[in-house]
């Protein structure tokens, strides 16, 4: 195999799966332990969103950073602090999860930086879009068996979480400090780096340049959706007649990986804007929410395959068109930039949307998320279609 499926690739994927395995127990088992313990949607939320709401705040300085000091030794580091994280989980309670989270969210930050501005550089042009969506499949392998797994956890007892957590943690941490990155270390430092922009110079970026501006919005509206159906399914699903949050996640975690394998050479490769694949899948999203929001028997499961479809096409597509269209000088900057406007709309999704469901309903809250991807459908329309 060749190419994004080359051995060396395959090696680092299999980190990203063994990394982000700990957040598909932990977004189960954070809302219904906050659930049991009395906490309000608004806490919850604000506990799950603090995790992307840090690795938001950081990501502008990560490919500084890994630039500087090379990717090896920032992932070593933060694979400490991550496995800290998650055996903080395993010894305190919703106080001591708000700061696991928060570390959580720093390490995510240099470890996804790393891992996907390497696979832009290292594959040519028209395999750019097949490593960023692998990447992102493996990150979204662990969602297919770990809701049932938690709920297992759950129902057992939480000292089979403790045991879960510490032992990701170790063997994450093993395979993690004996990966290897020779491209990326090869790779002179950029002029930008050298002269050390400031980030906060970068921010007026997502107005003026017009196109990581569209994708900037199309991303945090749609992650908001999606932050809001992870966060809050657990919930919801006890209040339904025939609801299963584990079967939901899961249902949805196989469609996200079975699209992005099978769709990932579909997935538009040429730096130009596709109008109609945009606005087609912002329709599955709009489609899949207005099914999630009926929380009626098929469905609520039927929403779990739309949103999943939707969610393995639009972080991809955006981030390889972006990866042309960007100026090079800057573009791990911009990158950044825009990969945190989807840790913000995940945030926003348990921040905002936990209040909304509290005040009115969980079917309510999710008719709003329907609303907000229609919008984006409109959005995403562009009179100069390259297609």
């Amino acid at each position: 195999m060749s190419g994004a499926m080359s051995w060396p690739f395959l090696r680092l994927y299999l980190l990203v799966l063994l990394y982000f395995s700990a957040n598909a127990i932990l977004n189960v088992i954070i809302p219904l332990q906050g659930g049991a313990l009395g906490a309000t949607n608004t806490t919850i939320g604000l506990i799950m969103g603090a995790y992307l709401f840090t690795t938001m705040f950081f990501r502008p300085w990560a490919g500084q950073i890994i630039q500087k000091h090379g990717p090896v030794k920032v992932l070593r580091i933060i694979l400490i602090i991550n496995g800290f994280a998650l055996i903080l989980y395993t010894i305190t309670g919703l106080g001591g999860y708000l700061i696991a989270r928060m570390l959580q969210g720093v390490s995510t930050a240099f470890f996804s930086m790393a891992l996907q501005i390497g696979i832009i550089d290292a594959l040519p042009e028209k395999d750019r879009s097949q490593g960023i969506s692998l990447y992102s499949l493996f990150s979204y392998i662990p969602g297919i068996i770990g809701p049932l797994l938690a709920l297992g956890i759950w129902q057992a007892g939480m000292e089979y979480f403790a045991v879960a957590m510490i032992g990701i943690a170790i063997f994450t941490g093993v395979f993690g400090y004996s990966a290897k990155m020779d491209n990326a270390e090869e790779q002179p430092a950029t002029k930008n780096a050298e002269q050390g922009v400031n980030p906060f110079h970068s921010f007026s970026q997502l107005v003026k340049n017009p196109h990581l501006f569209k994708c900037s919005v199309l991303m945090l509206v749609g992650s908001i959706v999606f932050g809001a159906i992870t966060v809050f399914i657990p919930l919801y699903a006890e209040h339904l007649e025939n609801g299963n949050a584990g079967i939901y996640l899961m249902l949805m975690a196989i469609t996200v990986v079975i699209s992005r394998f099978t769709l990932r050479k579909n997935i538009p490769s040429d730096g130009k804007w596709h109008s109609n694949f945009m606005m087609g899948t912002m329709l599955l999203l709009a489609l899949g929410a207005q099914c999630v929001s009926y929380g009626v028997g098929i469905f609520f499961y039927v929403g779990a395959v739309l949103i999943g479809i939707a969610q393995a096409l639009i972080y991809p597509t955006l981030t390889t068109y972006l990866s042309f269209v960007l100026p090079k000088m800057s573009r791990n900057m911009l990158l950044g930039l825009f990969i945190a406007m989807a840790d913000l709309g995940v945030s926003l999704g348990g921040v905002v949307m936990g209040p909304i469901a509290d005040i009115f309903s969980y079917s309510t809250m999710y008719q709003i998320c329907a609303i907000l991807a229609v919008a984006m459908i409109f959005f995403s329309y562009e009179r100069r279609n390259d297609q």
